[in-house]
């Protein structure tokens, strides 16, 4: 029996390649529905990345810049376009770090702790949408296998 599922084919059987059964594809079309529903719900100047920076800040305050990377799975590159324009909004501010001078804190504005506090109920209420076809168990088995997939 061929499948075109990854790993399912019986031994020395070449699987048919089904486009629709493969991971990436699966993941990619689960994301723009999940990109859809934040483009409708969200204020159309807070992106996925800018709103992932000021919601870990809000949750842990101030951070070295290539640390709030890391927590947002942003790269140097990104992570330092992310916070350049949040900080041109007046949304964030960034402050050299007194003991390394190589380091920079970012931290919110009071506008940015503003804006992040309204945006949260949003982007609760865009989980839930996204996860509406799912019940609660079926959720938490996406969410934990997902985190398996990419190790976090």
């Amino acid at each position: 029996m061929k499948s075109g599922i990854a790993g399912s084919a019986e031994e020395g059987e070449q699987p048919d390649y089904l486009l629709e059964e493969q991971i990436g594809f699966i993941l990619r079309v689960a994301s723009q529905k999940h990109g859809s529903v934040f483009a409708d719900l969200m204020p159309e100047d807070l992106t996925p990345t800018r709103f992932a920076v000021l919601a870990k800040l809000n949750e842990k305050g101030p951070l070295p810049q290539n640390e709030l990377g890391r927590q947002t799975a942003m790269d140097v590159a990104t992570i330092k376009g992310v916070v350049d324009r949040l900080s041109a909004r007046g949304l964030i501010r960034t402050r050299p770090d007194p003991d390394d001078g190589r380091k920079h804190f970012v931290e919110l504005t009071e506008r940015g702790g503003q804006a992040i506090r309204a945006a949260i109920p949003l982007g609760l209420q865009i989980s839930k949408e996204t996860l509406k076809p799912l019940n609660i168990r079926e959720r938490t088995t996406l969410i934990r296998l997902l985190r398996k997939l990419y190790g976090g």
